[in-house]
């Protein structure tokens, strides 16, 4: 049975990566050129992977051997079961994550392939506000804020491609010592407005991470 082990992200810049080496495969005439090309991308795939076995460095370094566009696209389904999932939550889990939200909307969860996520994000139209799950530690931890579409395309602060952006902006849980009891901070920054699509592209959870840490604590 195969024991999952690749995260989202870790799968989407698995793909980036060997992008990289079709790519100069197939533009590249140098062969030596393609050659250092094919060791960079397996060296940094299996960074990735420090406490990988022996079985699972075998199924990754499978990326050397790869010549033609069919080559690669058989190599991406030989990692997929091997993906790990977002851990299931419940609806009760997340009600419990946002308790301030009475009528809280939530997406249909039965309807999503967790494990192409890294984290679960909606955004509840009537209320114009975005929704972020996340596991950290072995817990969920939820963030909410405002959502506001910018209509325009930039670069997402959590996948880092030029996407069309919403400006979220949630309030810190944060307060210094000895506060007034009016006092707030906002924690801001622009992310996909479709989180499908930025988790289907995010390759690093550090900015991610770095977000909910500021807005948590």
């Amino acid at each position: 049975m195969s024991t999952p082990f690749i995260r989202n992200h870790h799968f989407n810049l698995i793909k980036n990566q060997a992008n990289n080496l079709l790519n100069a495969i197939r533009t590249v005439a140098d062969l030596r050129v393609v050659e250092t090309v094919r060791s960079s991308v397996e060296a940094t795939i299996v960074e990735l992977f420090p406490e990988a076995s022996e079985e699972q460095l075998k199924l990754l370094r499978a990326v050397i051997t790869l010549e033609t566009a069919s080559d690669f696209q058989r190599y991406y389904a030989s990692l997929e079961p091997f993906l790990t999932e977002f851990p299931r939550i419940t609806k009760d889990q997340i009600v419990k994550l946002f308790p301030k939200n009475k009528k809280l909307s939530i997406p249909d969860l039965q309807s999503i392939d967790y494990r192409y996520v890294t984290y679960l994000s909606w955004v509840d139209v009537g209320s114009n506000k975005l929704f972020i799950v996340y596991e950290r530690n072995g817990k969920f931890v939820g963030v909410e804020g405002r959502a506001t579409p910018t209509n325009k395309k930039n670069y997402c602060f959590v996948c880092n491609k030029y996407e069309e952006l919403a400006l979220f902006s949630a309030v810190s849980k944060k307060r210094p010592a000895n506060a007034s009891p009016d006092y707030y901070k906002a924690v801001g920054n622009y992310l996909c407005a479709d989180s499908r699509e930025c988790n289907k592209k995010l390759t690093d959870v550090t900015a991610l991470e770095g977000f909910l840490r500021a807005v948590l604590e």
